[in-house]
């Protein structure tokens, strides 16, 4: 019987679930099952009946559901209807859904949801605790979303101050309905007696109440990847207790932090503080420090960014962030990642994924082709193992640096992986024995869907089945193209243990349908069903662009950026901003991690700026366009309403009126100050009454007169001050004023004070005059001064009187803080002292700028003023001797961004005084300028410049004859552009460039010249080059006159001191060809009215002929040149049969290629080409005519031409980073001028080379720190009045490590007889070095001035060819200038200890053979090189 009832309650407990329709999984069979069946046969009648009565109570059951559904129908088809009645259209708000109440921890986000109908269209307004939520004022808080009559209210990052009643109201012409729900906030740690310490804060178990502060807070922090970053807050705990200690709490975007070996916490009972180690991408975020006590908590929030590291190749990606690891199996994970902010030079490809095994070093890339999506299936791994992955992206510039790893995921089933609870007992007995399954084919697995497909991969996944053994079970699947009846095994490689797979390789744009079979040692079960046909395709379709980025303006280094959610976008990730300079093409992202809101603070811009921001969406298939750009915004503070005004005050009263003073508020909230309103109210008998409005418009001034008071009652004042964000709070009510006129003698007090110009020494103090002036007027001020320090007394900043309004204060220390007032005085005396200004910073701000004159090339005057810190509405202010300028007659004001200009209409002595320009909306941004009259006069002499500007010249127009009687007229200009243009002009005609002229202009040294192939008698008159350059002009002449006579100087007519009138004129004739057939007798005659007279001139061998020849030659004069000296004499009448000779040492001198002689032009000259001593001593030249002569005498006794006489080597190979020293021995008389030269250009003494000539014997140059730019050909050039010479020489500059590249180099050639290979004397020789191994080194022998310098150079080469059987050592060629013996000592104590004695023997005679071979070609003549071997 008791089998009987348990088989009863077993077909009782099947009947019932079948009755409801629930499937349960039956994992255990009962012992001898099947024997019990046949035992208890006779139960078979009694389950028909029950089956038959099983399915018509089914179908009872679905009858009676299709009944409601169609009443159902039936009633919103009604209700439908009754809505269509115009009559009934509108209709009052009703939650079709209501708000749900919540319970979350703190910390969490908590969203409440509601759907409301209605029309028209409900406003929908949520409020806690009947206070109306404003989410735009606290974004970070509150978050509002309406869609399609469904509402929503986010609450982040919730605290325990966020449990209220939330009730949400909707609102239409119809009426209002509303909702509400509770949301309840748990704290995660339990306080003692928890209302008292909600209510008042007060802590029982210690007996106080703890109040926190946290100071010097973190600001907004800025690393970069690799970095370490610290934040750190001081936090004070009051009162304090011992061994009592707060808990100290850090997030990460609301999330609690805790302790890894990326993130360290501390907190040293004063300072707490966070230590990220090398940061990441993934550390970005805003940071809050929350300090719990028994009696609240405080917290204090700020924002890091963590910028990207530096690529190391321009254009590729930075690292791909938030690797994560989900759906781990036996053999199969997913990984998911987030994209990066920058994509590099163009977009991202796709990405490759790496693994790596716990406890192992090496990565293996998961994936051959980049995949799109920033997700990927990673199959075939090891059951029981522990991977890493890693995620790097790729462009068409290349991969970038991989991602940080994720945390470690082990291949495990998940039911094998957190084992859950045990359950309840049913009441159901079951039996089991040992080995049931054994040998059973497992069921066919279920539910198979398609979890994830795109264009790379689709995953399946599916439901194990029911009947699978205790062996374990491994998944075959199978795939089908479309329309086709052919499966074909898709995991061939590999079995899969885990139900997932992930299929690859699959063609694009087709169709497949799939199933999935497992099988075990007993045999394959029947395949599932199979699913739809599944295209192959992304099934996430990229986000939509956000909506248009809107910009506003924060604080000096950052701006609020907002835009609308992107639309119908799945599986958001969040958003990047990116922002751009206006103007500029470079867009740099504002944040590297995406985030979820669609507000956002860009921190880390430049003040004054003007930057575009927009947005772009991204979620696992990729980016969205960007959104529109937003309107160009300026960087600076943002505008809020200003501070208190200060100081109300009593500066004058009389029966009906009370003149009221104030200071201006110290915080103006980024903009002017538009004026102020001032309140009354009486006092009487210590009651005080209401307040009344004075002025109901703002008064601009900080000073009032209240009329129609009544004589002596008492008033209180309060004002407020106003500007464009809005009107401030009312300032401290003044003391009762008892309204009653004053009969004081002495004037009443100065009243805004104000300053300008604020310097690290000097300042600006401007006030204006009481308004009560006493009995007499006031005729004067005084200003004092003092330290804003306790115990300083006041000073005098002087002691007479000023009547000006204003006072420059000189003399304060930077630094320093000042404080200032003012006193007025009368004929009665020294008044009141105005009300106390300061304390005033002596210091000068940074970007601050002083008003600057400015003539521009039209020749204008102007002042110029600039300004970085413009702020919105600011405007600049001129003024002349602190007045404001209304005057445009004489000063035009032209104002563009942050630079005002005012331009002087007409300068003149009307214009003198003090300008100065202030900028409004600012902090005192102000300067001035004192125009002088010396001052004014010479801007009317540059203006004078620039209006008429000359072109200078080095030279005036010359004229040279050359050989063959072609002339070259000529002149150089000193200043001038690549515009200049010349118009050649002969007797005022412009000639051009052809067969008689040939023009040139060289632009680079400014030579002007123009050449003829000779002169004619038409070529008499004036030759000028006419210059234009812009507005630039200039202009050289020069006159030519051929044969006859001319005026040289015009008749004119001169007082003589009898008081007679003397006619006077120069006339010269001029002949430059004169020959005998030119003598005779000359006359001039002069005649007028009154009588005439004459004059005569012999020009005959009796006359002046021999006198007039010997005077028109001059003195020999000497030249230099580059390839010898010129001797010349000018003559200035050149007869056809003129001789001319020339001795030297009393000797005729031969000509020859090395000396020459000749005549041109006038110049009768000779040339000796490369100077030696013997070509001293006395030259003569005979100029005769063939009967009488003149002689001129020349003597080069004791001179000598410019020469370098030693110390340079030729070439000189020096290693990077060394100092380079070289010295020149020259010799020359008269000294010559030094020069040194590298690549043919002049070097300049300066911080890179310093050039030196001593003694006039001993030119150096010095270059600190030579680098591969200091490599070139260098020459010492020296020249006098007898010679020019140059000593040349290279400097090679040499990489360390390109000569050890060079070493590693295999040998080569073989060298013959014609080549030459240098390398060092030193350590080098150590050992052999291949012949393209070159390395020099110089050494001094001696580094005093004047001595000699030695430079040896030696070849070795490296020959190995047997037969010759030569040494290593082939050739070795030795330069120097003297001591041929030291080198010959140096190498070989460097060498004696490597080098066998059979070499040191050949090192001998090869150096002594040298230097025979040298002194052979020195003063032999001998070949060198064909002596060295």
């Amino acid at each position: 019987m008791s089998f009987n009832r348990v088989v009863c309650f077993v077909r009782s407990h099947e009947f019932a679930r079948g009755l409801v329709e629930v499937q349960e999984e039956v994992k255990e069979e009962g012992v001898g099952h099947v024997a019990m069946r046949n035992l208890f046969s006779l139960e078979t009648s009694s389950m028909e009946t029950i089956t038959v009565e099983k399915k018509s109570r089914k179908r009872h059951i679905r009858e009676s559901a299709d009944r409601l559904e169609l009443s159902k129908k039936v009633e919103e088809r009604a209700e439908f209807r009754k809505k269509q009645n115009s009559d009934n259209l509108t209709h009052p708000p009703e939650f079709i859904v209501r708000p749900r109440g919540q319970t979350v921890w703190e910390g969490k986000t908590v969203k409440l949801h509601c759907t409301v109908s209605g029309w028209p269209k409900p406003r929908i307004a949520w409020y806690k605790n009947n206070v109306v939520i404003d989410e735009k004022a606290h974004p970070d808080k509150y978050t509002a979303e309406s869609n399609y009559n469904m509402h929503s209210l986010e609450i982040k990052s919730c605290d325990f101050l966020d449990t209220a009643q939330y009730r949400v109201s909707a609102l239409n012409i119809k009426g209002e309905s509303s909702s509400v729900a509770t949301v309840v906030i748990k704290k995660h740690y339990v306080v003692p007696h928890l209302s008292v310490s909600l209510l008042d804060g007060f802590c029982s178990e210690h007996g106080v109440t703890f109040e926190t502060a946290i100071i010097d807070s973190f600001e907004v922090a800025f690393g970069r990847e690799g970095e370490t970053l610290s934040l750190g807050c001081t936090v004070i705990v009051y009162p304090t207790v011992k061994r009592y200690q707060p808990d100290v709490l850090w997030y990460r975007n609301g999330k609690a932090l805790a302790e890894s070996k990326w993130v360290h916490t501390h907190w040293s009972g004063e300072k707490a503080t966070l230590t990220l180690i090398h940061l990441n991408k993934e550390d970005e975020g805003l940071y809050t420090l929350r300090v719990n006590t028994k009696s609240g908590f405080q917290s204090y929030s700020a924002y890091v960014f963590v910028r990207d590291e530096e690529v190391e190749l321009e254009g590729v990606p930075v690292a791909p962030l938030d690797v994560r690891c989900h759906d781990a199996n036996k053999d199969y994970v997913v990984v998911t990642w987030k994209q990066p902010a920058v994509e590099g030079s163009s977009s991202i490809l796709g990405y490759f994924i790496d693994r790596c095994e716990v406890g192992h070093h090496h990565w293996a890339q998961c994936n051959d082709t980049p995949v799109k999506y920033a997700r990927f299936p990673v199959t075939g791994l090891i059951e029981g193992r522990s991977y890493t992955f890693r995620v790097r992206a790729i462009n068409r510039a290349g991969v970038s640096r991989p991602s940080r790893a994720s945390d470690p995921v082990t291949a495990i089933d998940p039911h094998d992986r957190a084992p859950g609870p045990s359950a309840p007992f049913t009441g159901m007995i079951k039996f089991t024995e040992e080995d049931a399954t054994v040998g059973v084919v497992p069921g066919e697995p279920t539910d198979l869907v398609v979890t994830e497909a795109t264009k790379n991969y689709v995953v399946l996944a599916w439901s194990p089945p029911a009947q699978r053994g205790h062996e374990g079970v491994v998944y075959l699947v199978e795939k089908c193209v479309a329309g086709s009846e052919c499966w074909q095994r898709a995991n061939t490689g590999m079995p899969v243990k885990s139900p997932r797979f992930a299929l690859f390789d699959l063609a694009e744009g087709k169709s497949y349908s799939f199933r999935v079979r497992c099988c075990n040692s007993a045999g394959m079960s029947e395949a599932s069903s199979a699913t739809g046909d599944i295209t192959v395709g992304d099934m996430l379709d990229l986000p939509a662009a956000p909506g248009p980025a809107v910009a506003t303006r924060n604080t000096d280094t950052s701006v609020v950026v907002s835009w609308g959610a992107s639309k119908d976008v799945k599986h958001l990730v969040g958003y990047y901003i990116n922002y751009t300079v206006a103007g500029s093409d470079v867009w740099t992202p504002a944040n590297n991690k995406p985030v979820k809101g669609t507000r956002f603070v860009c921190h880390g811009l430049n003040t004054g700026d003007s930057c575009v921001f927009r947005v772009k969406a991204v979620n696992a298939a990729g980016y969205s366009h960007s959104s529109l750009e937003s309107e160009a915004v300026v960087v600076k503070a943002g505008i809020a309403i200003p501070g208190v005004p200060s100081g109300v005050h009593l500066m004058e009263a009389a029966r009906d009126y009370m003149v009221l003073a104030w200071r201006e508020p110290a915080v103006t909230g980024g903009a002017d100050i538009r004026g102020y309103f001032v309140d009354y109210r009486t006092v009487k008998g210590g009651v005080e009454g209401q307040w009344h409005e004075l002025n109901p418009k703002a008064v601009t001034c900080t000073s009032y007169k209240a009329e129609n008071l009544k004589e002596n009652l008492f008033y209180q004042f309060q004002v407020r001050a106003i500007n464009m964000a809005g009107v401030s709070e009312a300032s401290l009510p003044s003391a009762a004023l008892e309204c009653k006129e004053w009969t004081i003698a002495k004037p009443g007090a100065p009243h805004d004070l104000h300053v300008l110009e604020v310097r690290d020494s000097s300042l600006v103090l401007l006030w204006e005059p009481p308004t009560f002036d006493g009995r007499t007027p006031v005729n004067g001020f005084y200003v004092d001064i003092k330290e804003a320090v306790a115990g300083e007394d006041w000073k005098g900043v002087h002691e007479k009187a000023t009547k000006l309004k204003y006072m420059k204060v000189n003399g304060l220390i930077a630094g320093r803080s000042y404080v200032f007032r003012v006193r007025a005085q009368n004929l009665a005396g020294v008044g009141k002292t105005s009300a106390v200004l300061g304390p005033v910073l002596a210091l000068t701000m940074p970007g601050t700028h002083e008003i600057i004159l400015d003539v521009d090339d039209d020749g204008v005057i102007s002042m110029i003023f600039e300004c970085s810190e413009m702020a919105e509405g600011s405007e600049f202010i001129w003024s002349k001797n602190y007045k404001t300028l209304t005057d445009t007659s004489r000063l035009t004001i032209v104002t563009e961004g942050g630079k005002s200009r005012a331009i002087f209409n007409a300068p003149s002595l009307e214009d003198l005084g003090i300008f100065s320009c202030e900028v409004t909306n600012t902090v005192g941004v102000s300067a001035s300028y004192t125009l002088t009259e010396a001052g004014l006069k010479r801007l009317l002499d540059i203006s004078h410049e620039h209006k008429f500007p000359i072109i200078p010249f080095k030279t005036q127009m010359a004229m040279e004859l050359l050989e063959k009687g072609r002339v070259r007229f000529w002149t150089q200009v000193e200043k001038f552009t690549t515009g200049c243009h010349v118009d050649y002009v002969f007797n005022d005609a412009i000639v051009e460039n052809g067969e008689k002229y040939q023009m040139n202009f060289d632009k680079n040294s400014g030579i002007i010249e123009m050449f003829m192939d000779s002169l004619a008698v038409t070529d008499e008159g004036t030759f000028t080059f006419n210059l234009v350059d812009g507005k630039a002009k200039g202009s050289t002449s020069l006159v030519l006159i051929g044969e006859g006579p001319h005026f040289v100087d015009y008749l004119g007519f001169q007082v003589t001191p009898e008081c007679n009138v003397l006619l006077k004129a120069t006339v010269r004739f001029y002949n430059s060809k004169l020959s005998k057939k030119d003598a005779g007798v000359y006359e001039v005659k002069l005649k007028d009215a009154r009588g005439k007279d004459k004059s005569m001139f012999n020009l005959t061998e009796a006359g002046t002929a021999t006198p007039l020849l010997s005077n028109s030659s001059t003195e020999i004069s000497v030249k230099s040149t580059e390839h010898g000296i010129v001797l010349y004499s000018l003559i200035t009448y050149h007869m056809e049969d003129l001789q001319v000779g020339w001795l030297h040492k009393e000797a005729k001198i031969a000509h020859s290629d090395r000396v020459q002689c000749g005549v041109t032009g006038e110049q009768l000259w000779l040339k000796v080409n490369e100077p030696t001593e013997k070509d001293k001593g006395k030259y003569t030249i005979n100029i005769c005519d063939g009967k009488d002569g003149v002689k001129r005498f020349c003597d080069l006794s004791g001179q000598d031409r410019a020469r370098v006489v030693g110390g340079l080597p030729d070439v000189v190979t020096i290693q990077e980073g060394k100092s380079l020293n070289l010295t020149g021995n020259v010799w020359g008389d008269p000294a010559p001028e030094v020069t040194w030269m590298k690549n043919d250009r002049e070097l300049v003494s300066d911080e890179r080379y310093a050039l030196k000539f001593e003694h006039g014997k001993f030119a150096s140059i010095t270059i600190a720190a030579v680098t591969t730019t200091d490599s070139g050909k260098y020459a010492l050039l020296v020249k006098n009045k007898y010679g020019t010479e140059a000593g040349e020489f290279t400097v090679s500059v040499y990489i360390p490590e390109e000569e050890k590249k060079k070493d590693s180099l295999p040998q080569c050639m073989m060298v013959n007889r014609e080549q030459e290979i240098k390398i060092c004397c030193g350590e080098v020789l150590v050992r052999i070095l291949p012949v393209h191994h070159v390395y020099t080194d110089v050494l001094n022998l001696n580094d005093e001035p004047g001595k000699n310098h030695g430079l040896l150079s030696i070849c070795l080469c490296q020959h190995w060819d047997k037969q010759l059987g030569v040494s290593p050592f082939r050739r070795i060629i030795v330069s120097y200038s003297t001591v041929v013996v030291a080198w010959f000592v140096v190498c070989v104590c460097r060498c004696k200890d490597v080098w066998s004695n059979q070499e040191m023997v050949d090192f001998s005679v090869c150096c002594f053979q040298l230097l025979l071979s040298y002194l052979l070609q020195h003063y032999c003549g001998l070949n060198f090189r064909n002596t060295l071997y």
